[in-house]
């Protein structure tokens, strides 16, 4: 059964987007550069109309996903019906982990390199859709895994086409590839222009049978990208605009998010603020939330969204210091009137996550500041800011 749609039927409206004037913002929009080459296609049975595309990227395909999610969400079993109707010969590689590693990313680049596909379909969440970037790339680059982070490369990765089955990561819309690295004890990103996915495809349906606890871990994960984005000294004029628009459509879900129950309209609603959020990082970075995000992901298990839900608050609280009328914005839009109601909302969503010791904290800290997150956060991060956060959030 259709829903009804929440939104109007021309151009930007179909996201509601009306943008604050620029001044309000303290944000020029005299200067910035804006490049988004992937194609993005949102609509119900969306994929299904995809068939010429398809064929226009060659007669082999490889298939990237995890073990289940693709199959359940119902992506799955669209893709083989578009390939077949297409005459389009693939293989399905269904190994990608949760928090992908290097080596589980070299295995794809093996079957890549012997398949020898003409492009890539990604479906499933951040993990799959970051697995198929790096696969993509050493399907046709004589590299290590570690030679990935050279960020440069001899030849153009595989082209992509991602579906998301989450409502988090908005990597189907991004050139970063975030991978585990055990030698690191963390997560490392690498990227390049050409790993923006050719097209995404945004199909509310295939996040319809997420559990409560995985819609509100990837929801939180998106709103992070939004926050974070227009918080950031990497911030622009047009960024902004897209962070503006995600932060509100996301905050009109909130009651959803509390109770845990989503109807098709709280689906499509977080699948989009979700990919606005995956368009402004894509410009501007994530801060020292990701930075310190990724060690209580490593070491504890913590999934990602949440890590970085359970930072956000004080995070805010640190930002507030040098950016207040920002973070007012981001307070406004969410409809929260203060900091401390929204760190009640993640408590509320996610209860106590992880108690960490004094070393853990200084171990941490120690990590994200070596890191451009934590660079490209607004005021002067140090060690000790990193830790107190830290402190002031889970001791």
């Amino acid at each position: 059964m259709k829903h009804q749609k929440w939104y109007n039927e021309d151009g930007w409206e179909k996201l509601g987007i009306t943008s604050i004037a620029s001044h309000e913002r303290g944000m020029s929009l005299e200067n910035y550069s804006f490049f988004m080459p992937t194609k993005v296609v949102h609509g119900e049975k969306a994929l299904l109309a995809m068939g010429e595309q398809f064929a226009q990227y060659g007669k082999k395909c490889l298939l990237v996903t995890g073990r289940n999610s693709a199959r359940l969400s119902g992506a799955l079993d669209d893709a083989f019906r578009v390939l077949q109707a297409q005459g389009i010969d693939y293989r399905h590689f269904d190994e990608v982990e949760n928090n992908p590693s290097l080596e589980n990313v070299a295995r794809g680049g093996e079957v890549a390199r012997e398949y020898r596909p003409d492009f890539i379909l990604a479906i499933g969440g951040g993990s799959p859709l970051d697995a198929a970037k790096a696969i993509a790339t050493l399907a046709t680059n004589d590299i290590t895994p570690e030679g990935l982070y050279r960020n440069k490369f001899d030849h153009l990765p595989l082209p992509i086409v991602a579906i998301p089955t989450t409502a988090g990561t908005g990597s189907e819309v991004t050139p970063y590839s975030i991978l585990t690295v055990p030698e690191a004890e963390t997560k490392r990103s690498f990227t390049t222009p050409e790993l923006f996915p050719k097209v995404a495809i945004l199909d509310w349906r295939y996040t319809d049978r997420l559990p409560t606890h995985i819609t509100r871990d990837t929801g939180v994960d998106a709103l992070s990208h939004l926050v974070e984005g227009y918080l950031s000294r990497r911030a622009t004029g047009i960024s902004d605009t897209f962070a503006e628009q995600g932060i509100k459509i996301w905050g009109e879900c909130i009651p959803a998010l509390r109770k845990g129950e989503f109807s098709p309209v709280d689906r499509e609603r977080l699948l989009v603020a979700s990919a606005l959020g995956g368009i402004t990082i894509s410009h501007t970075g994530t801060t020292l939330v990701h930075a310190l995000g990724y060690s209580l992901t490593y070491y504890h298990d913590v999934p990602h969204g949440r890590a970085n839900g359970v930072l956000m608050g004080e995070y805010l609280r640190f930002t507030e210091k040098h950016a207040p009328q920002r973070v007012k914005h981001v307070l406004d839009w969410l409809g929260l009137s203060d900091i401390d109601e929204f760190k009640d909302l993640i408590n509320h969503l996610f209860g106590e996550v992880v108690t960490l010791d004094r070393g853990e904290m200084e171990l941490y800290a120690g990590k994200a500041i070596k890191t451009n997150n934590a660079a490209y956060s607004q005021g002067d991060v140090t060690e000790g800011v990193l830790a107190q956060i830290l402190a002031d959030s889970l001791s």
